[in-house]
């Protein structure tokens, strides 16, 4: 008898399911995507890591912590807002009621 592996889409579903488990997801997801969106401004001005601690007056090692997708290290406001004004942005945030 030949078992089908669960394709990822399905293991993700299931996990989903899981309070607990949807709740870090989410969580993880909005620091996924804001760190996505801080790159993608970065290289969209055709600035460099090196560059970017330059004008933030600091490490390229600590810029390359705050884009990591695999850091869990959560960033703090101040300096998300920094790293947006160096690049002609600011910061929006919006709360949104949770769906369970």
């Amino acid at each position: 008898m030949t078992h089908k592996r669960p394709t990822f889409d399905t293991f993700k579903q299931t996990a989903l399911k899981d309070p607990e488990v949807k709740v870090e997801y989410d969580a993880l997801s909005t620091a996924f995507e804001m760190k996505r969106q801080m790159i993608a401004l970065r290289k969209r001005a055709g600035v460099t890591q090196e560059q970017m601690a330059a004008l933030l007056g600091t490490k390229k090692s600590n810029i390359s912590r705050l884009e990591s997708l695999n850091s869990s290290i959560s960033p703090r406001l101040a300096t998300v807002e920094d790293y947006a004004r160096v690049l002609g942005y600011s910061v929006k945030i919006e709360f949104e009621p949770r769906t369970h």
